[in-house]
C-alpha cells in the first residue's frame, strides 16, 4: 500500500466544501462541466463557478493548505485546458507559501498539465506589494508592478494564466502585462471562482 492509500484510509478524503466524503471537490459542489466566464479588458476568464457557499468553502480550504482540494480543483480545471497550452501560476506571496506549505496555485498547474500533458512554467515572482485579500476595489485596481517573470525566455509561447479566485481581475492583468512584455502571447486564464 503506498502512502497516499494509507493516508486516505486514516483520514478518508472529504470535500473541501460540504465535508461529503469522497473528494477534495464533490460534484455538488462543483458539478462536471460547471463554468463561468468573465472577459476582462485584455483576459477571457473561464471559472467552475461563483465565490460563495461550498465553493467559496472549498477555495478558503486550499488556502488553509488542503492538498486535497487542490487536487480536486485542479481535475475540475483540466476542462479548460489542452496538451497546447502553457500554463502559469499566478504565485500567492512568500510569506502565505511558508504557512501554507506550498503554493495552491503552483500545485493546480502542475496537476493541470499532468493530467492533460500541458505544460507548466512557475516563473512569476512577486517583487513588491502585499495580497489583495481585504483591499478596496479601487486599491486592487490601482495594485501594478507587483509581479516579475523569472522564468525561461517566453517568446511565442500562448500562455494561460492559473489563479485560484478572480475579483477585479487586476492581479491577472499584471500578471499578462509582465508575460507580454517578456514576450508572450496572453488572453486567456482559468480559475477555481469568479466573484460575483
Amino acid at each position: 500500500m503506498n502512502v497516499g492509500a494509507l493516508v486516505d484510509l486514516l483520514f478518508p478524503p472529504q470535500c473541501g466544501g460540504c465535508a461529503a466524503a469522497g473528494s477534495g471537490l464533490c460534484d455538488r459542489c462543483a458539478p462536471p462541466g460547471s463554468s463561468v466566464s468573465r472577459q476582462l479588458p485584455t483576459l477571457r476568464v473561464d471559472a467552475l463557478g461563483i465565490y460563495e457557499g461550498d465553493l467559496r468553502r472549498a477555495v478558503l480550504a486550499l488556502k488553509s493548505g488542503r492538498r486535497d482540494v487542490a487536487h480536486a480543483c485542479a481535475m475540475r480545471l483540466a476542462q479548460f485546458t489542452g496538451a497546447a497550452d502553457v500554463l502559469v501560476p499566478v504565485p500567492t506571496t512568500p510569506l502565505r507559501r511558508r504557512e501554507r506549505g506550498f503554493d495552491g496555485c503552483v500545485l493546480m498547474a502542475r496537476t493541470i498539465a499532468r493530467a492533460v500533458a500541458a505544460n507548466s512554467l512557475p516563473g512569476l515572482r512577486q517583487v513588491r506589494g502585499d495580497r489583495q485579500r481585504g483591499r478596496s476595489r479601487e486599491a486592487r485596481l490601482a495594485a501594478h508592478g507587483r509581479f516579475a517573470w523569472r522564468g525561461e525566455p517566453l517568446a511565442q509561447m500562448e500562455i494561460v494564466l492559473l489563479d485560484d479566485v478572480v475579483t477585479t481581475g487586476s492581479t491577472l492583468e499584471d500578471c499578462a502585462c509582465v508575460l507580454r512584455a517578456a514576450g508572450a502571447t496572453v488572453s486567456r486564464a482559468v480559475a477555481i471562482a469568479l466573484t460575483a
